[in-house]
């Protein structure tokens, strides 16, 4: 199978990362090879990574439901880097 992709967006997701002017190519990165995966709250996962967007760094956060194949809840970027990254990972 040619495609990478190993997940499923929900229609949510979809409309979020357009409304947050977060390109799918980037989203595709942070799930492909994300920088760190984080546990989150109802046993769900964040997918993350540092990215360059407009000149700007900010933290891609791709929360994500356990399922075969993964499912992206929704997506959301944010310049507080610090709150969210763990060095623990």
């Amino acid at each position: 199978m040619d495609d990478k992709r190993k997940y499923r967006l929900t229609d949510h997701a979809r409309e979020e990362a357009e409304r947050r002017s977060i390109p799918l190519d980037v989203l595709d990165s942070v799930m492909n090879t994300p920088d760190q995966i984080v546990v989150a709250h109802s046993g769900r996962k964040v997918y993350q990574s540092r990215m360059e967007i407009d000149s700007k760094l900010y933290l891609i956060r791709v929360i994500v439901e356990e399922a075969d194949p993964l499912v992206v809840i929704t997506v959301y970027r944010t310049s507080n880097i610090k709150k969210y990254w763990s060095d623990e990972s």
